[in-house]
């Protein structure tokens, strides 16, 4: 068996997938021989070839036939031909598990996991390191604003976000590790939030040193609960404190308080949820050994990530942002950060995201939408799972009816209909077009043109 570090030739199936295109990134800059492929062809795989990746669209026999190691999507289904031809071959498969299994063998690895905003405090994290001159790699889910891809080698560790999803994470044992949420999701793997936060807490407990934990959300304190090695971060009875929160529009500024030191960081980006994330981060470069200042330095730097609470333009005079959340509390989160911002009068536009977690969290769904004046809720993106009892997003459309008669919901089935039934919506100053699938590019048929 040829493990990962010793490989020569690398071939991805499924590359156009945010995570393996990253980790395909990331091995053809530590020079490697990187070949892969994609059912369809997208920007993201012409990416892929201007950094001198292989890629074909289709099967691609003859790359696997050359290949010591395989890497897949978990999109991709177990009797792939190029997976049967690989196996054929002798080459060596490794699933998405597998492959983090082994990410400890190129390097230190520092993670940040969670049900959600991974991406942003990955990304958060990845400029503090810069800031501090570490020439470190990364794995993240998306584009890091201001430095580069999602994928890149470097030699003084790996930062990198844990991905939960179907047991990703079930053998990965970071060095370092941020936890900033435990949300239920993916309960059609898991089966149960207890089971969840039981395989969360597993690679806590997996973690050679330091964990550092957001313990304000209820999933994450339960996981740190029985585990006192946990460094504490929150804005009550935590190790660390957070204080003196303000946000602006465009900003947030706060103070952390620590044992024996106090940081007044500012971020170039608003919200409760990132004054979180980044105080998990702050604290986990601290422990990495990382300086104040380039902690400051890094966290002014960030400028957000893509899709996450991002300013599109305006329609009607509304403020336009999208935003990638799909869970119940993520929507809820970002609906008290426009309320907190002073929007007063909110349309939500959601897409729901797969079938089991529609079906699954439906009633948390029905009481996310708290503090919206308007909803559209649109088909939802079934991100390729089967539908065999024909589940669509009216779904959660009337679930919030129930719950919440003074909302005023619609059910739209095709999202090109979305900007026609626009016009029918009453006076809004925020316009939130959530979710994680394919609804974000609806926005570009209604917003104003500078």
């Amino acid at each position: 068996m040829t493990r990962l570090r010793d490989a020569r030739r690398v071939h991805v199936v499924g590359v156009g997938g945010a995570g393996m295109s990253a980790v395909a990134q990331l091995l053809v800059e530590r020079g490697v021989e990187v070949t892969g492929s994609d059912a369809h062809d997208s920007p993201r795989l012409d990416q892929l070839r201007s950094a001198g990746i292989s890629v074909t669209v289709g099967h691609e026999d003859s790359a696997v036939r050359t290949a010591d190691v395989v890497l897949w999507s978990p999109a991709v289904r177990d009797d792939d031909a190029e997976l049967i031809a690989a196996h054929g071959e002798g080459a060596t498969l490794l699933a998405r598990a597998e492959l983090f299994s082994q990410l400890s063998d190129l390097g230190e690895v520092v993670g940040l996991c969670g049900t959600h905003g991974k991406t942003t405090a990955t990304s958060m994290m990845i400029h503090v390191a810069r800031a501090a001159r570490r020439n470190v790699g990364w794995l993240v889910g998306a584009e890091v604003l201001g430095v580069g891809s999602n994928g890149h080698w470097g030699a003084e560790g790996l930062i990198v976000e844990v991905d939960e999803s179907y047991g990703t994470f079930a053998r990965l044992a970071p060095h370092a590790l941020g936890l900033l949420n435990v949300e239920a999701d993916h309960l059609d793997y898991y089966g149960s939030l207890e089971e969840l936060e039981r395989a969360f807490g597993a690679l806590v407990d997996r973690t050679e040193g330091t964990v550092v934990a957001w313990t304000d959300d209820p999933g994450a304190e339960r996981v740190a609960a029985t585990r006192p090695s946990v460094v504490r971060v929150g804005t009550r009875e935590a190790t660390w404190c957070v204080r003196d929160v303000v946000l602006t529009r465009s900003n947030a500024t706060f103070t952390l308080v620590g044992p024996g030191e106090t940081l007044g960081l500012h971020l170039a980006v608003t919200g409760a949820h990132n004054v979180a994330n980044a105080a998990v981060v702050a604290v986990l470069a601290r422990q990495w050994g990382l300086d104040i200042s380039s902690v400051v330095e890094g966290l002014a730097n960030f400028a957000g990530a893509p899709r996450r609470f991002q300013l599109r333009g305006r329609w009607r005079g509304a403020d336009v942002y999208e935003d990638y959340a799909h869970l119940p509390g993520e929507i809820a989160a970002t609906l008290r950060t426009t309320k907190a911002l002073g929007y007063e009068r909110a349309l939500v536009i959601f897409q729901p995201h797969r079938v089991t977690r529609t079906v699954a969290l439906v009633e948390d769904f029905a009481h996310a939408f708290v503090g919206a004046s308007e909803l559209i809720v649109t088909d939802l993106y079934d991100a390729g799972e089967t539908n065999p009892h024909d589940v669509h997003g009216d779904l959660v459309a009337d679930a919030v009816r129930r719950a919440y008669p003074g909302i005023s919901v619609r059910y739209v089935e095709d999202l090109a209909m979305v900007a026609g039934e626009m016009a029918h919506v009453r006076d809004v100053d925020v316009v939130l077009v959530v979710g994680a699938g394919d609804v974000g590019r609806i926005i570009e048929e209604f917003v104003e043109r500078a």
